[in-house]
């Protein structure tokens, strides 16, 4: 599993590197992960590799959570401040999303040709 933590981070570093030095608009780590699925497709013995680390951290992943709720308990008077652009963000973006996933998967079905009309 040693092995397997160095690849995630060393995708995770080569994306940053990368990311930085050549000015894109795409996190590192983003960059990172497609590196990681780059690999996945060369080397098909890495998906068995990275498999326990990944559930591993899947199976604690709620853990991750954790520091970004204290933050916003300890920052909860700047936020109340704030809370009608929030809210109204909050809606905004669940309806966008919801729109944009729903036509995503209405062309997705158009182009296959699963359509039940």
């Amino acid at each position: 599993m040693v092995h397997a933590l160095l690849i995630l981070l060393m995708c995770q570093l080569l994306g940053e590197v990368s990311s930085r030095a050549l000015g894109l608009p795409l996190p590192g780590p983003v960059l990172g992960l497609l590196l990681l699925l780059a690999g996945f497709a060369v080397f098909p013995k890495l998906v068995d590799l990275m498999r326990p680390l990944a559930q591993g951290i899947l199976g604690h992943l709620s853990l991750l959570f954790v520091p970004a709720g204290v933050g916003v308990v300890g920052h909860l008077d700047a936020l109340g401040g704030q809370g009608v652009g929030l809210f109204l963000a909050l809606v905004g973006s669940t309806i966008l999303a919801i729109a944009v996933g729903s036509l995503s998967f209405a062309l997705v079905a158009r182009l296959t040709g699963n359509t039940d009309d």
